[in-house]
């Protein structure tokens, strides 16, 4: 069995997280996490043939942004299975004509 050496770390970091919580739900601070694309357009599944919000999850040069810049951490997998097969399909360009 490992030993746990922490010490009470991860208490204090817990205790310190909570407090900064509370002082900022006090002073009225809204949360800064950022509203999914999914949770703004309702969407319940994610699919490859729905080229226009894929489109919302690639950047200009064709690159898949990260979940937490589009607010999709969790469902990020879906998306990329989604974008990878979607272009397999030509369905959208692995990158942009301006760069071929």
């Amino acid at each position: 069995m490992p030993r746990n050496y922490d010490n009470g770390k991860k208490k204090k970091k817990e205790k310190k997280r909570r407090r900064k919580l509370l002082l900022q739900q006090k002073l009225g601070f809204d949360s800064k996490r950022k509203p999914s694309v999914f949770a703004r357009e309702s969407v319940t599944l994610i699919d490859y043939k729905d080229v226009s919000l894929l489109k919302k999850l690639v950047n200009d040069r064709g690159a898949i942004l990260p979940g937490r810049q589009t607010g999709a951490g969790k469902r990020q997998p879906e998306v990329t299975r989604a974008i990878k097969r979607a272009r397999y399909m030509a369905l959208l360009p692995y990158c942009p004509e301006k760069y071929l």
